[in-house]
């Protein structure tokens, strides 16, 4: 006789229940080989190993990008407002910005020994007439300025009135001359000071003569000292008659011109 081992029943319920339980658990093995494993890169449109690694590269790239554009865009306002006449705070607190704070020099306050102005005051009346500014460190050698025009100066230099230059009279159409070897890096027109030359000299020093009535130079050119780059003007509405306007500018700080060329 024949003996039953065992038995199942199957339903139609147990047939649907069954399918859903398979279907889940492939789902589950699938996003874990998707999630986990390379298999995921044979997905069409996702991007392999190289490709991420390019993509993190460009975003660092980027970043640097957009760092030195920052940088790019506080020298040309530094620079424009140098060349145009504006104020030299202006520019500072603007490039502070860029960082989240705000620095207002005119509310700075130096504190200076008695022993420091005295030594101070000393040396600048030993170097009132000298035409040489020791400014090369590393080989403790001297530049000689040539002075740019001949003439009278009716308007000094004085920070305090943001005028960061000297006004010097001569004959209009008198020859203008760089005073240092250096390169042309700015040669246009400005409505405040009218035709403008800027020249960058060696060790941050720059030159910049303003209210000329024509221009013989152009950006780019490599000027030798004493060589003639424009001629004495009216240009400009910040003008009254004839005259330079020279400035001299070091690493973003403004110089006195007198206290290193003799202008008659």
């Amino acid at each position: 006789m024949y003996e039953e081992i065992f038995h199942i029943r199957i339903s139609l319920l147990h047939v649907i229940v069954g399918l859903g339980f398979l279907a889940l658990l492939l789902v589950l093995i699938t996003s874990y080989l998707i999630a986990f494993t390379s298999i995921k890169e044979w997905i069409p449109g996702y991007p392999d190993g190289n490709v991420r690694s390019e993509i993190i590269a460009n975003a660092l790239r980027l970043d640097s990008i957009e760092a030195e554009l920052d940088k790019r865009d506080n020298f040309i306002r530094s620079l424009q407002v140098m060349i145009g006449g504006g104020e030299y705070g202006t520019a500072a607190d603007t490039i502070d910005s860029a960082v989240g704070t705000t620095t207002h020099f005119d509310t700075i306050i130096m504190q200076i020994t008695e022993e420091e102005l005295a030594f101070r005051t000393e040396i600048e009346n030993e170097e009132r007439f000298s035409l040489g500014l020791g400014i090369k460190p590393t080989n403790k050698e001297y530049y000689h300025f040539y002075p740019p025009v001949s003439g009278y100066v009716i308007n000094s230099f004085n920070e305090k009135e943001r005028h960061y230059g000297i006004d010097v009279v001569t004959k209009k159409d008198a020859q203008v001359m760089a005073v240092l070897d250096g390169v042309v890096i700015f040669t246009d027109w400005t409505i405040n000071t009218g035709h403008v030359v800027a020249i960058q000299h060696a060790n941050n020093l720059m030159s910049i003569y303003k209210h000329n009535s024509v221009l013989l130079c152009k950006q780019g050119d490599y000027i030798r000292t004493g060589q003639v780059i424009a001629n004495v003007g009216n240009s400009g509405h910040e003008t009254t008659g004839p005259h330079l306007h020279f400035e001299m500018w070091r690493a973003g700080t403004p110089l006195n011109p007198e206290d290193f060329i003799q202008f008659k």
